[in-house]
């Protein structure tokens, strides 16, 4: 399914907090990890990265929130608790926005799986890219090149 045109907009589970995406995302993903199951109470994280100049709260306040570490900041609303978006110290430039906020995610598919030496044994995705843990840095320029080339 294609993307719908921009922008984007989006919330938390209540509403209380709002967003805008006007910029194409530069990756799709899920996310294995143990850490990503325990605060998505799921098989797996999903995300996409948006570039930051790209991306709005419009309406509300949110709060940092799960694994405290001062590299990642992970964004929940306040009221619902729902995990919204994460920020990357030292990688300003994007956004990593859990695509199910986006008032229309339907189209959604992640292009790249990471840390599947910890995922659970029946969890599948139709990622087209598979990494046991992270890519190297330089993969992820041809991964982002690759995936903004589908349309």
């Amino acid at each position: 399914m294609s993307k719908p045109d921009l922008p984007w907009e989006g919330g938390c589970r209540c509403g209380q907090v709002r967003l805008k995406i006007s910029a194409k995302p530069l990756l799709a993903m899920a996310c294995h990890c143990t850490g990503c199951q325990r605060m998505s109470s799921s098989a797996y994280s999903l995300s996409i990265a948006i570039p930051s100049e790209g991306f709005e709260v419009t309406q509300g306040e949110p709060v940092i929130g799960g694994m405290r570490d001062e590299k990642l900041k992970h964004y929940f609303c306040p009221s619902c608790m729902s995990w919204m978006f994460t920020r990357l110290e030292g990688l300003d430039w994007f956004v990593n926005l859990r695509p199910t906020m986006l008032d229309n995610a339907s189209w959604f598919t992640p292009f790249v799986e990471t840390w599947t030496s910890e995922k659970l044994p029946w969890a599948a995705t139709p990622a087209k890219h598979s990494y046991a843990a992270l890519p190297a840095m330089k993969d992820f320029e041809v991964l982002t090149k690759e995936y903004m080339g589908q349309g």
